[in-house]
């Protein structure tokens, strides 16, 4: 039976989390919260799995590589450094990183790749996202995830070819460009809408989440793909085998 030690345990995710464990049969070897060991519950641990904030992850990779243990990263609000630092970890150990552990948001990022991919530049491509009040960073890392794969699939650097914050007199859309649209209130759990739009013809995509536990149970089925795998770098695509 595989042991997951949650790091980020009194969070709503954590919470959330618990729940998808036992539903999954698998166990929770133990939870930490900030000022916890998180080598202590790397080593009683099979995989661990992180929702806590990106000042702890140097310390929480350290301790699952000192434990020899994998760990699947869903802290949002990474910056290039941290990516660094799991690329650095995956040299030693299996990571999954990503922007968001629901299985319908990796199939719609999927479709995203594959829409963008066949549709030229005259189709625009906005992404609009909504949480709770509580959030906050944004864009969110899902809306920079489905960002992500609509620049892949035209061969696009999102830093650089991206337009967020509109206010004022903007000028004209630039062309190519992805765009981004943040809204934040009540409890919404995850709203994100891809618009790829044309001359006289639009396509959405929308991926609604009605609570955590759609983020938690694909985190739980991240963590038991993972925690055989050899060390590298992995993705929730290859979870779903989509790549």
């Amino acid at each position: 039976m595989t042991r997951i030690g949650i790091i980020g345990l009194e969070g709503r995710m954590g919470q959330a989390l618990e729940r998808a464990i036992a539903e999954s049969g698998a166990t929770v070897s133990g939870g930490i919260d900030k000022g916890g060991d998180p080598l202590a519950l790397a080593r009683e641990s099979d995989v661990l799995v992180d929702f806590s904030v990106p000042a702890a992850l140097e310390a929480n990779l350290d301790a699952a590589v000192a434990a020899n243990v994998p760990i699947v990263i869903g802290t949002t609000g990474l910056e290039e450094r941290h990516h660094w630092l799991i690329d650095s970890a995956s040299d030693r150990i299996a990571v999954l990183q990503t922007g968001n552990t629901s299985l319908g948001v990796t199939l719609l990022a999927h479709l995203v790749h594959e829409a963008a991919t066949r549709l030229g530049e005259d189709w625009d491509i906005e992404i609009a996202e909504m949480h709770h009040r509580h959030k906050v960073d944004a864009p969110s890392g899902t809306a920079l995830l489905l960002g992500e794969a609509a620049a892949r699939a035209r061969g696009l650097d999102l830093n650089r070819d991206s337009e967020r914050g509109r206010d004022g007199l903007t000028g004209a859309r630039a062309r190519g460009a992805i765009g981004f649209a943040s809204l934040r209130g009540g409890s919404v759990a995850g709203d994100h809408t891809v618009f790829l739009a044309g001359d006289d013809e639009r396509i959405e995509l929308t991926h609604r989440a009605e609570n955590r536990m759609v983020f938690a149970r694909g985190a739980v089925r991240a963590c038991l793909w993972l925690h055989d795998k050899p060390a590298g770098r992995y993705t929730m695509p290859q979870v779903l085998g989509l790549a």
